[in-house]
C-alpha cells in the first residue's frame, strides 16, 4: 500500500475541454509515454468544478463520466434521450462523453466532483462516505476527497486525518479495508482494465 496526501494548493487549474469553465484537476494518469498530456493520452481524472450558469457540457468521446453534487443542490443534466437527477448532493450519475448534456440549475451554483476515464482502459466507481463504517477496497488507486470540511479515515490499522478540500491518494495491490472514522468524504475508485 502506498498513500499521498495531494494537498490542494497544489492542484492545478484548467479549462473546460469546451472553454466554458475552469476545473479543477485533483489526480490524473495518461498513457506512458505520451509526450504531452492532453485528452487524447487521458487515462483517468478526478477534477471538481463549479458550474455556475445553465450550458452544454463538453463533447468527450471514448470518455465514461461519473459525477456528483459536494456544494449546493439543484443540479439536473438534461439529455435528448433522459435526464440525471443531482438535485440531492452527494448522488452520483454515469453518462457518457458522448451524450449531449445541458445543466440546469434549479437552486443557484452548484460544485461538483468528476471521475472520467478512458472506456476500456479502466473502470471506475464513486460514492459518499457519509456514515462511519467498513468497506472492502479492492486493489487499485482509490482518492479520499475530503468534500464538506475535515475528515478522518482508517485504512488497514492506520489513520489518516484529511483536512477540507485535500485527498488522500492511495495505490493498493491487495484488497484493504477503508473506514470512515469522522467527517465526510468522496471516495473515487480507478482499476485500471488495458
Amino acid at each position: 500500500m502506498k498513500t499521498t496526501l495531494l494537498k490542494s494548493e497544489d492542484y492545478t487549474r484548467s479549462p473546460w475541454k469546451n472553454g466554458g469553465g475552469i476545473f479543477t484537476d485533483i489526480a490524473d494518469a495518461h498513457r506512458a509515454g505520451s509526450p504531452v498530456k492532453d485528452w487524447d493520452s487521458l487515462l483517468w481524472r478526478f477534477a471538481s468544478t463549479p458550474i455556475v450558469a445553465p450550458g452544454p457540457f463538453s463533447y468527450m468521446p471514448g470518455i465514461d463520466r461519473l459525477q456528483m453534487v459536494v456544494g449546493g443542490r439543484g443540479l439536473v443534466l438534461k439529455s435528448p434521450t433522459q435526464d440525471f437527477d443531482e438535485r440531492e448532493p452527494f448522488t452520483t450519475v454515469r453518462f457518457t462523453g458522448e451524450m449531449e448534456i445541458v445543466t440546469a440549475l434549479e437552486e443557484g451554483p452548484v460544485e461538483v466532483v468528476n471521475l472520467m476515464a478512458r472506456r476500456g482502459a479502466a473502470e471506475i466507481g464513486l460514492a459518499a462516505l457519509r456514515e462511519p463504517g467498513e468497506r472492502p477496497l479492492p486493489a487499485g488507486t482509490h482518492l479520499v476527497y475530503a468534500a464538506r470540511g475535515d475528515c478522518r479515515i482508517r485504512l488497514g490499522a492506520e489513520d489518516f486525518a484529511i483536512s477540507h478540500e485535500n485527498t488522500l491518494k492511495v495505490e493498493l495491490t491487495a484488497v484493504s479495508n477503508l473506514a470512515l472514522v469522522s467527517g465526510l468524504a468522496v471516495l473515487g475508485s480507478i482499476r485500471l482494465t488495458g
